[in-house]
């Protein structure tokens, strides 16, 4: 019995020692003995028996503080605020009070934390620190969120630290940094004036950045929701698959581009930029012959090349690239025809058919080519002043004339758009 209650005394006697040690603190924080306050707490808690005293941990974060807002102080004990903010979060923990001693300062020690993060942010933010300020306005946003976790303020989440945490990261050069506070401003349909910018960041940061078309159509259907009259959604939208398009060409994946062609053209039929360059990109690899011979499907592929590009032409009738296009598919295959008969040899009735034939079917394609090519003089050559694109265009359309009436022995024509293509840079 003696030993027992000999225990217990013992044990009360450490823990008078250790709320001595923790007033000593106390008062050494009030006497403004920075140094003395920190060396006594920190012994305080040095002791295993003492890390779940909330008394402690609470006036840790008060000298922790105290010392960050120091002049003297705080250069030496850079981490003092973090430790400050990590000292409450176990006093909430620990505490078994009923946070009273908390209530009774007013939870004037979060609030300290958190301005004085916020305005070291600022501060370094607009002397171009930008590291310096995402660090700050990061523990800014850690005070802001405890103080959430635990109800002592409605806020859900800190819309301006998180914003300039944002912008310091990017200009800091760190993006993907950037992202995350972006994205919970975004993920918490953050709604202001200037909050439009963040949707769009995020939708061409995914995009661009990281090839990710879920997460860049995520953000552009969240800043749809948001701003339902803003008119550049649709363009951002179209701008994600020029990128995904992009980079299947460099991967050089022939059937992966062509899939995401047919995708985007099925969601923008009336797009006819996609639509022709869908048209001309499916022709350019149907009739490349870098490898010595032609593909398998090449004719297939070209089938439905022109399908693509009349359908270009049905969205925009005055399309002049498309119909060049056109016209030059039906010019390429009437060369290829004449090729063809010029390698058969002999004089046989049979061999002969097989050269008329081959020369009236280039024929008939030349004929296919010429309404496209008249399209393009009918939609550019009445017009002025041409841009460099659509002057060449109107050259090489007359340039394919010459050739097709030179090889329909029409002289008269052949010699009349000679004289047009003359004079396409004094008229255009």
């Amino acid at each position: 019995m003696k030993s027992i209650l000999l225990t217990v005394l013992i044990a009360i006697a450490g823990f008078n020692l250790s709320a001595q040690n923790v007033e000593k603190a106390r008062d050494f924080l009030k006497a403004g003995k920075l140094t003395d306050a920190k060396t006594q707490i920190d012994g305080v808690l040095a002791d295993a028996k003492n890390q779940k005293s909330g008394d402690a941990w609470y006036y840790k974060s008060k000298i922790y503080e105290a010392i960050a807002s120091s002049d003297q102080l705080k250069s030496q004990f850079p981490d003092a605020r973090a430790q400050a903010l990590e000292a409450l979060k176990n006093y909430v923990q620990y505490d078994d009070k009923k946070l009273l001693l908390l209530q009774i300062d007013q939870y004037k020690p979060i609030n300290e934390i958190y301005q004085a993060y916020f305005q070291a942010g600022a501060a370094n933010y607009n002397s171009g620190k930008y590291d310096d300020a995402v660090t700050n306005f990061r523990g800014a946003i850690d005070a802001s969120t405890f103080m959430s976790s635990n109800g002592w303020i409605a806020m859900k989440i800190d819309t301006t630290s998180n914003l300039y945490a944002g912008i310091s990261s990017e200009k800091a050069k760190k993006r993907d940094d950037a992202a995350v506070f972006y994205g919970r401003l975004a993920d918490n349909k953050i709604k202001t004036d200037n909050m439009i910018e963040v949707y769009r960041w995020l939708a061409n940061y995914y995009s661009t950045d990281k090839n990710d078309e879920a997460d860049a159509m995520k953000y552009i259907k969240l800043g749809k929701e948001l701003y339902p009259s803003d008119t550049t959604w649709k363009d951002i939208e179209l701008s994600i698959y020029d990128v995904e398009l992009e980079h299947f060409r460099k991967s050089g994946n022939k059937d992966s581009l062509f899939a995401k062609y047919d995708d985007i053209t099925t969601r923008f039929p009336n797009n006819h930029i996609f639509l022709y360059n869908y048209g001309l990109e499916l022709y350019q690899y149907a009739s490349d012959t870098t490898g010595g011979k032609r593909l398998p499907n090449a004719e297939a592929l070209t089938n439905k090349a022109k399908d693509i590009l009349n359908k270009c032409l049905q969205v925009k009738p005055d399309y002049a690239q498309a119909a060049l296009v056109l016209g030059e598919i039906s010019y390429n295959q009437a060369v290829d025809l004449q090729s063809q008969a010029r390698t058969l040899k002999g004089s046989s009735p049979d061999m002969v058919k097989k050269k008329a034939d081959l020369r009236d079917q280039a024929m008939k394609k030349y004929d296919e080519a010429i309404p496209n090519f008249q399209k393009v003089e009918q939609d550019l050559g009445s017009q002025g002043k041409l841009k460099m694109d659509d002057k060449r265009a109107l050259k090489d359309a007359y340039d394919s004339l010459i050739t097709i009436y030179e090889q329909k022995k029409q002289k008269d024509k052949s010699d009349a758009y000679t004289t047009k293509y003359n004079n396409v840079d004094k008229d255009h």
